[in-house]
């Protein structure tokens, strides 16, 4: 399912136009952004949490000539599937 298919789905379930599906969808996929960018991590219960984890700093090898290099901490934006959407998945 892309980003078409899913606003179609949005539309039609909510009773919506498409065009007010597509803003809702974008201000949904903005605030979660806006969130996480803050450090805040967003729980929705029984779908599950976005949240940002931090990725140390480690050392890792250049895989043409085998010389070892650092590989620089990083942020890294993280999903972790709520009961609700394992069962369902299932």
């Amino acid at each position: 399912m892309n980003k078409s298919d899913l606003i179609n789905a949005i539309a039609s379930h909510a009773n919506l136009t498409k065009a007010d599906a597509g803003r809702a969808l974008d201000a949904i996929t903005h605030s979660i952004q806006a969130a996480l960018k803050a450090g805040d991590s967003v729980a929705l219960v029984g779908f599950g949490t976005f949240e940002v984890k931090e990725r140390a700093k480690r050392t890792g090898r250049n895989p043409q000539t085998g010389e070892a290099i650092t590989i620089a901490a990083s942020k890294s934006p993280s999903f972790k599937a709520g009961k609700g959407l394992k069962v369902a998945v299932q």
